[in-house]
């Protein structure tokens, strides 16, 4: 397993960049525009981390900003830890085997949810190519929120 980002919520991407590369020191890594989604994606990295994260892409801060308003309670702002694992079936079969519940399964090969005792949402991603769609995820449904 490798650690790849923390994400996080913002409502003013100016303000957030300000704050996090002008004041703090991090470093815009790359960044990404969904029009259909309706959101940026902007990657960060410290400045020591600058060569790991052009060579891997990791390890980020990704800042998430939703072009449609929303007032983030309960600590919505924060949004997830991200790991890359090697096999996303092999994974999360262990996970489940232990009692930790699938959240969104890898119905795809590549992405799944699960959540820490205290309900932070971890990603869990395939590394290199998806695998081959395979059951039981590929009909397992959502379980919760992640």
């Amino acid at each position: 397993m490798r650690y790849l980002h923390t994400m996080v919520r913002v409502h003013d991407l100016d303000e957030s960049l300000d704050f996090y590369c002008n004041k703090l020191g991090l470093v815009e890594s790359h960044r990404m525009d969904s029009e259909a989604g309706r959101f940026t994606l902007v990657y960060l990295h410290a400045p020591q981390d600058a060569e790991l994260a052009k060579k891997t892409h990791a390890p980020l801060l990704e800042l998430t900003y939703n072009w449609d308003t929303e007032d983030y309670q309960g600590g919505r702002n924060f949004g997830h830890l991200a790991f890359e694992v090697d096999n996303i079936y092999e994974t999360c079969q262990k996970l489940m085997d232990a009692g930790v519940v699938i959240n969104r399964p890898p119905r795809d090969g590549h992405m799944a949810f699960i959540r820490s005792p205290d309900m932070i949402s971890i990603e869990l991603l395939q590394k290199g190519a998806p695998l081959a769609p395979a059951e039981p995820w590929l009909s397992m449904e959502n379980t919760g929120i992640w």
